[in-house]
C-alpha cells in the first residue's frame, strides 16, 4: 500500500466514500504524491505518448493554423499565446519555430503556459528558452488582449463524475473501502441531479453519464476571453460529441490498469464530451467536431511529410512514415482524436475546419 492510498483511505473513513472527481484530483494533483507532480510520464520510458512527441509536423501545422487565424483576425498586437498542459513544451516549441516567418507574429505575442507540475515547468523553461509566464490555473491568464490558445490532451485529464441511470433517477459511482481494507468502487443512493435532467430523454436504464464541472468552467472562461477580446482556442483530445458511457481509465507503462491500483502511479483520463465544452463556451462560435486525421490533412500534413522525407533514409525514414500514419490513420489517432475550435461569432472558421 502506497502513501497516497493511506491518505485517500483516511479521508474516506472520516468523510465517507468520495466521488471520482475528488479521487482523480488526489491521484493526479496531490502536492507530494500526485501523478503529475514529480515525474515525466511521456515517451517510451513513460506511460503514454502524445502527438507532439510523435512528430514535429503536428506542432508545426497547429502553429501555422493558429497564426493564419491571427492574420485573418487582423494581426492584433499585442496578443497572448497560451497552452494548457504543455507537457515537455514540445508542441509550443514546434509552433514557435514554424511561425518565425510570419511577419509580426512573434513580436506581438506574450507567452503563457498553464501548468501545475513543477517537473514539467522546469522542462518547459529549458525547452523554450524565452520569456514566458507560468500559471497554476487558467483563471490567472491575462484578459486584456486577444487570446490564442491550444489545449492538446488537456481536458481528458480533468476530474469527472460518473452517474448510472436507474429508472428516472441516478446513482453516482463512488470510491470506498471494502471489507478487506482495499479501495473499491460503489454507488450512491438514488439521486436526481438537476444537471442531468436533460439526459433522461437521451439515455436508457443502466447507461453511464460522465460530467466534468472543471472542464465546463475552463471552457466557459476561454469563451468569455475570446468573446471579449478576440482570438482562437484549438481543443484537441480523444472523445466525441454528446458522449456517454464509462470511459474512465488508467494507463501505466502504455498499458491499461485498474484506476484503484497504487493511486498516483498511473495516468487517469476520461473521454472528452465536446458538446459540453461548446455549450459552456456559448459566448463564442464553435467549429464542427473534426477528426484529427482530417484536420491535419486539410492543413497539408501529407505534403509536409513528403518534404521532410526527401532528407531521410533507412530507419529514420521508416519512423517518419510510421509517425505520419499514427497521427492521421483511422486505425490510429486519426479518428480517435478530435479537434474543435472556439472563435468569435463574427469570425470565419480557422484553417483545418469546414466553412
Amino acid at each position: 500500500m502506497n502513501e497516497l492510498t493511506r491518505i485517500i483511505q483516511s479521508q474516506i473513513r472520516e468523510a465517507g466514500p468520495m466521488n471520482l472527481a475528488d479521487y482523480m484530483t488526489h491521484c493526479l494533483a496531490h502536492p507530494q504524491h500526485g501523478y503529475y507532480m514529480n515525474r515525466d510520464p511521456l515517451g517510451a520510458a513513460g506511460d503514454f505518448i502524445t502527438a507532439p512527441e510523435i512528430s514535429q509536423m503536428f506542432g508545426e501545422l497547429v502553429g501555422l493554423a493558429l497564426a493564419q487565424n491571427w492574420l485573418d483576425q487582423g494581426a492584433p498586437a499585442p496578443f497572448h499565446l497560451a497552452e494548457l498542459g504543455p507537457g515537455r513544451g514540445t508542441l509550443m516549441a514546434d509552433m514557435l519555430r514554424a511561425t518565425k516567418s510570419i511577419p509580426g507574429f512573434h513580436a506581438a505575442l506574450t507567452l503563457h503556459l498553464v501548468e501545475s507540475s513543477p517537473a514539467f515547468r522546469t522542462r518547459q523553461t529549458t525547452t523554450l528558452r524565452q520569456p514566458l509566464t507560468h500559471h497554476d490555473t487558467i483563471d490567472t491568464l491575462p484578459n486584456d488582449a486577444p487570446l490564442f490558445l491550444v489545449a492538446n490532451e488537456f481536458f481528458d485529464a480533468l476530474p469527472i463524475r460518473q452517474f448510472q441511470r436507474n429508472g428516472d433517477a441516478w446513482r453516482e459511482r463512488l470510491v470506498g473501502i471494502d471489507a478487506d481494507g482495499n479501495l473499491c468502487f460503489g454507488q450512491s443512493d438514488l439521486m436526481r441531479p438537476e444537471a442531468l435532467d436533460t439526459r433522461i430523454a437521451t439515455t436508457i436504464d443502466g447507461d453511464v453519464i460522465e460530467t466534468s464541472l472543471a472542464a465546463q468552467n475552463i471552457a466557459a472562461t476561454i469563451g468569455q476571453c475570446i468573446a471579449a477580446q478576440g482570438g482562437l482556442a484549438l481543443i484537441i483530445d480523444y472523445g466525441d460529441w454528446h458522449a456517454h458511457g464509462d470511459t474512465f481509465q488508467a494507463l501505466r507503462d502504455h498499458k491499461t490498469v485498474s484506476p484503484l491500483d497504487a493511486p498516483g502511479s498511473a495516468d487517469l483520463t476520461a473521454h472528452v464530451d465536446f458538446e459540453a465544452l461548446a455549450i459552456a463556451a456559448s459566448d463564442v462560435a464553435h467549429s464542427d467536431l473534426t477528426a484529427q486525421g482530417v484536420f491535419l490533412e486539410r492543413l497539408g500534413i501529407t505534403a509536409r511529410a513528403q518534404a521532410l522525407a526527401k532528407n531521410l533514409s533507412g530507419k529514420a525514414l521508416d519512423q517518419h512514415i510510421a509517425a505520419h500514419r499514427r497521427l492521421t490513420h483511422t486505425d490510429e489517432m486519426g479518428t480517435l482524436f478530435k479537434v474543435m475550435a472556439l472563435y468569435p461569432k463574427e469570425a470565419t472558421p480557422p484553417p483545418g475546419f469546414a466553412a
